[in-house]
């Protein structure tokens, strides 16, 4: 028997955390989940703030370790299960680039999306961390063209949290649905384990609304 503790997942539906969800199911791995109703406010309540005093998801706790901020969940439930093999070793050639695309949707893609969002001028661009909306997308576009996934033939966790990310943003007109990004998007929901996260999501969302 394993010695290893379960991770717990903190998790609403329809929220950043559902990329989340689907890197489980990608990973093939059990965990606990602690589902939370941001309808009804949980997330701002003080057991929830207790675990991420931002009050947002995804959230994951292993053994001692908490964990908060999507990318850094990515990364660290990819390393922890390395199995799947949805993370390069480090000493892989794939291991900088896989760091470079998850690190950048926080950095850069998040920011430039929120600013367009809300109909703001960024700041100048020595101290905007995307420079410019135009630029951060072309960036992001040039790499999927490359394809069929994030980094070349290599499906990785990456590619689970930009394909849901980009799903969701395209959906809300917050990024255009350019043919490249469109393609990304439906390769990635096509796989088994995404369509499996859904599925279990929507049977969350059914569960909290009645």
């Amino acid at each position: 028997m394993s010695t290893t503790p379960r991770v717990t997942f903190f998790h609403a539906p329809q929220s950043r955390s559902g990329g989340t969800r689907a890197l489980f199911e990608e990973l093939g791995v059990d965990y606990d989940l602690h589902a939370l109703n941001l309808k009804a406010g949980e997330q701002r309540q003080p057991a929830y703030l207790a675990i991420n005093p931002m009050g947002k998801v995804p959230a994951i706790r292993h053994g001692d370790a908490l964990i908060t901020e999507q990318p850094a969940v990515f990364m660290y439930l990819a390393d922890l299960y390395p199995a799947a093999k949805l993370a390069p070793p480090i000493g892989d050639p794939l291991r900088g680039p896989y760091l470079r695309w998850l690190v950048y949707y926080g950095s850069c893609f998040e920011p430039a999306v929120i600013d367009k969002s809300m109909q703001r001028e960024p700041a100048t661009p020595s101290t905007c961390p995307y420079g410019d909306y135009d630029t951060m997308l072309k960036t992001l576009t040039d790499q999927l063209e490359k394809g069929p996934y994030l980094l070349g033939d290599t499906f990785s966790a990456a590619d689970v949290l930009w394909g849901t990310a980009l799903n969701w943003t395209t959906m809300f007109k917050l990024v255009p649905e350019l043919p490249v990004i469109r393609a990304y998007i439906d390769r990635v929901l096509a796989r088994p384990a995404m369509q499996r996260a859904a599925a279990k999501d929507a049977e969350l969302v059914a569960v909290q609304t009645t």
